[in-house]
């Protein structure tokens, strides 16, 4: 038997857990309460653990405890164990029941007020008892709940690639950036309209800064114009969007958005043609991480409500 054999033998999954708990509470005084056990519980078991593997596994300080190099590899290690055991369990409740489970997805709020909800509805008239949990967030900040394991999955925009090795990306569909204005604003009647004749036009823009406002700013840039003067710069699409029912204003999004929404009738695409590239939405996950039957049922749905909006297969 190889010596880490030996020692995997030895590591108990209780002792891991606590591990975790002190690492993520930054003292065994806090993760003691989380545990409710008393922290020289806490502390012998630590100190197990430590025999073990034969290394320090944390430092101690006067704020509290922190990972050394050795505990953050074996952290790194015990989330991917206790995901495994998770994922396992949940093949077991499917077995046992086909019909229920839960999906949790990570998405931007117009994905999930769109695409997303369609997937759901969808899936949910299927199976009924499947339970869906939402993160909604920048793609910075769910990249890193999918790493940490606390989503399945990733409904996104692939705005570039992705940097991360650790990440898959699947192809759903892909969508035009369009401009668009509420049904009631005096351009809809045009058929054709270029992209200077609305400079003057009162706009609610990302900012500039975000990764949407840079697509933006490339459409003016590339038809040699500047930015409009009459803008709002406002990020949530939502808002943008009731912008346009409510006033004069233009924007620019993606043309999934009005395809799934009520408001949809509300709001038009002017006849404009942006010089910008399709953009695909798909779906990303873990590399080498064992999805549960349930999250594999969702991708395949998401895949056959997104197959009516690719232009062209990838």
């Amino acid at each position: 038997m190889q010596f880490t054999d030996r020692i995997a033998r030895r590591v108990k999954l209780h002792d891991l857990h606590i591990l975790m708990a002190v690492a993520q509470a930054g003292s065994m005084n806090k993760a003691a309460a989380v545990l409710n056990m008393t922290q020289p519980a806490v502390s012998r078991s630590i100190a197990e653990l430590e025999r073990t593997v034969g290394v320090s596994l944390l430092d101690r300080n006067r704020r509290g405890v922190e990972p050394t190099a050795y505990g953050r590899a074996l952290l790194n290690g015990g989330t991917a164990v206790f995901d495994g055991l998770r994922q396992a369990l949940k093949d077991i409740e499917f077995l046992a029941d086909p019909t229920a489970g839960e999906v949790r997805v990570g998405c931007s709020s117009i994905l999930a007020t769109s695409f997303v909800s369609a997937v759901i509805e969808l899936l949910s008239r299927r199976h009924p008892q499947i339970t869906f949990h939402f993160v909604i967030a920048s793609i910075e900040v769910l990249h890193r709940e999918l790493r940490e394991r606390n989503v399945d999955v990733v409904i996104a925009q692939r705005l570039g690639p992705i940097a991360d090795e650790q990440l898959d990306f699947g192809f759903a569909f892909d969508t035009a950036f369009v401009v668009a204005a509420g049904a009631r604003n005096p351009w809809v009647h045009r058929r054709r309209i270029s992209l200077a004749e609305l400079l003057d036009e009162p706009w609610a823009l990302p900012p500039q800064t975000s990764v949407l406002g840079s697509i933006a700013t490339e459409a003016f840039r590339e038809s040699g114009l500047e930015y409009p003067r009459r803008t709002a710069f406002i990020l949530p699409t939502e808002v943008r969007i009731n912008m346009l029912m409510t006033g004069r204003c233009l924007t620019i999004l993606a043309d999934f958005a009005l395809r799934f929404r009520a408001w949809r009738s509300e709001i038009k695409v002017l006849p404009v043609e942006l010089p910008l590239d399709r953009v695909q939405v798909g779906i990303v996950t873990l590399k080498n991480r064992t999805l549960s039957p349930v999250v594999r049922l969702f991708i395949d749905a998401a895949h056959e409500v997104g197959k009516p909006l690719a232009r062209r297969k990838r």
